[in-house]
């Protein structure tokens, strides 16, 4: 029972640094903006917020892992609908993420905005996120 715990533990801590890195980067550009610097956006993978970035992406790659051992400890079935759909949410978040890296990370070389489409990629991703979280929460079986 220690290693579902201990994994319990991972998992949320991943998700919590997953949610709040996103919810600080989300914060700064947005206050930066507000402050009247048009280039924030594209700002957000300079090297302070390296840190932040690689936290996300390290949580986003722990968590299939310790969601799929946990599953495996507790002896439920891999086709139930909660776990399925919270896996496919979880691939399609996490190629939005992904893809949003991608994008910041070719506008940082390019002087200008970051634009709508990063912010609803960011917001996709986001949304698919809590609504994991609420599959996870609920366990409908």
């Amino acid at each position: 029972m220690e290693t579902l715990t201990a994994l319990k533990a991972a998992h949320m801590l991943a998700t919590a640094v997953l949610l709040l890195g996103a919810l600080g980067l989300g914060i700064w550009v947005w206050r930066a903006r507000r402050k009247g610097d048009a280039t924030a956006g594209s700002r957000t993978l300079q090297r302070p917020w390296l840190f932040v970035w690689l936290l996300i992406v390290l949580a986003l790659v722990s968590m299939p892992f310790t969601g799929w051992w946990m599953v495996h400890l507790v002896g439920w079935p891999l086709g139930q609908t909660w776990i399925l759909a919270s896996s496919v949410l979880y691939t399609v978040a996490a190629l939005a993420w992904f893809w949003l890296l991608v994008r910041l990370n070719r506008l940082r070389k390019v002087p200008g905005g970051v634009g709508r489409f990063s912010l609803g990629l960011a917001l996709f991703g986001l949304v698919c996120f809590i609504a994991i979280a609420g599959l996870m929460g609920a366990k409908p079986v």
